[in-house]
């Protein structure tokens, strides 16, 4: 997709989504055989529920039924969250993961797999899991230091109400 069709998209979506209170993650256009898929994927800082995602659905496809944007041609429309390995790249994402085990990619090379403790507007605070029976460790690594980071699933993972059990 060209950066002047994605800035328009997002220009065109942006406040329907809002108005739903939901920020609009990422836009993406792929060309399937003849058909095209265009992607939205929303979020929020308490998450997005099945009704949101289908109110918004129709907001959106609405709107682009009675532009242009899309050009001549079958398009399918897909609206849907960022999933449970997001990619965290925005302030706001980091937030959203505090609580969560996140594998980052350092800036100066090498790897880390750390819990998100607190997140401020220059890094954040972690808790490095420790290995054959160690105690944990903390960490702080500003924004900087992070080359990427992905949210990493948990199946045995504690949540809030036992850990304060």
């Amino acid at each position: 997709m060209s950066t002047t069709q994605s800035e328009r998209l997002r220009g065109l979506l942006e406040p329907l989504v809002s108005s739903q209170g939901l920020d609009l993650e990422e836009i993406e256009v792929d060309s399937v055989g003849r058909k095209r898929v265009l992607r939205v994927v929303v979020d929020s800082d308490e998450g997005a529920d099945l009704d949101q995602i289908a109110d918004v659905s129709r907001a959106l496809s609405a709107k682009l039924d009675e532009t242009d944007a899309m050009g001549a041609g079958e398009y399918t429309l897909e609206v849907g969250t960022p999933g449970a390995e997001r990619e965290l790249r925005e302030h706001r994402h980091y937030v959203r993961a505090a609580g969560r085990l996140v594998k980052f990619q350092l800036a100066e090379g090498g790897e880390l797999v750390a819990r998100i403790l607190e997140v401020d507007d220059d890094g954040v605070d972690l808790e490095v899991p420790g290995v054959k029976g160690r105690k944990a460790t903390a960490r702080r690594l500003v924004f900087e230091e992070i080359a990427k980071a992905r949210v990493q699933v948990e199946f045995s993972r504690k949540d809030k109400k036992e850990e304060e059990a």
